[in-house]
């Protein structure tokens, strides 16, 4: 992905959503030709000239300061993502800054991380990638999205599923949300990846098969996702009210391990208990796996 252009549309579209009154900003009356703030006004609130801050938004942020970028994000009321998004565009900028090579990530985990897995045996859990790939779960985790595997992409895709599978209709009960907060994590994992292949091969297919993911793409809106509440109407056990909690894999860059967790004593934890004994009679993991197994053969291939 173009990082300068990245740059460019992020400032501009955080810019735009910001009127002189909501900013404090003295507005001398008259047609203003940009909605939000001018680049000057954005200049004068961060601290900065107006032509370093039009370098800026012109994409180019190699070398710049904290200093500068905190400045910037109070300018432009970022909130805590998108300050992250910032920064992350910025070191994407700076080729010192370049920790990972351009490329693809492992589609793979290594054993002793399925061995975590496996140890959860109370709540669905799965280790995805920065592409939105379910790369590994346990039993329960699976089972939460066997109709993930019911699909003809591999490996299984949260991206595909949400946007260009119907079952994901009523999988989410709130779609409109989980396609929100899908395109913005993916957005900012681009910000964060954006010389990967995966990443911009799937935002390209995406976009050329879904208007839904493209206008939510040209948002240009991150989100930040650790920690919360979901609801998923499961085919086979129905409503499925799970915390979820996601660690980000400090060995294994561009992974997460999520745990979707249910209150006790309550009829989300009961409906789990039935999702695992379904998990076993339909012989789910043995054929997940395969298809796992099939998925990263072919993109080794």
């Amino acid at each position: 992905m173009d990082n300068r252009a990245e740059v460019r549309t992020f400032l501009a579209s955080r810019r735009a959503r910001i009127t002189p009154e909501q900013a404090g900003v003295e507005s001398y009356g008259g047609r203003r030709r940009v909605p939000g703030l001018r680049r000057e006004e954005v200049a004068r609130l961060a601290g900065v000239s107006v032509d370093y801050y039009t370098r800026l938004e012109r994409g180019n942020l190699s070398g710049v300061s904290d200093s500068v970028l905190d400045s910037i994000a109070r300018a432009l009321e970022l909130d805590r993502a998108e300050h992250d998004h910032l920064y992350d565009l910025a070191r994407a900028a700076t080729p010192s800054g370049r920790k990972r090579p351009a490329g693809t990530a492992p589609a793979g985990v290594r054993p002793v991380l399925q061995h975590l897995l496996d140890t959860i045996t109370g709540a669905p859990a799965f280790i995805g990638n920065n592409r939105m790939d379910i790369v590994a779960a346990n039993t329960l985790g699976y089972a939460l999205y066997a109709d993930l595997y019911r699909g003809v992409s591999r490996p299984a895709n949260h991206s595909r599923f949400i946007f260009l599978d119907p079952r994901a209709h009523t999988f989410y009960t709130d779609w409109d949300r989980a396609a929100n907060v899908n395109v913005a994590i993916l957005r900012r994992d681009a910000g964060r990846a954006p010389h990967d292949k995966g990443i911009a091969e799937l935002v390209g297919e995406l976009s050329m098969q879904s208007e839904e993911f493209r206008t939510r793409w040209a948002a240009h809106n991150v989100r930040r996702h650790y920690s919360g509440t979901k609801l998923f109407q499961h085919p086979v056990v129905g409503l499925l009210e799970l915390d979820y909690q996601v660690l980000d894999l400090g060995e294994d860059p561009g992974h997460t391990l999520t745990v979707y967790p249910a209150v006790p004593g309550s009829a989300s934890e009961e409906a789990l208990k039935l999702l695992a004994s379904w998990a076993v009679t339909e012989k789910i993991v043995e054929r997940a796996s395969e298809q796992v197994r099939l998925g990263t053969s072919s993109q080794q291939g």
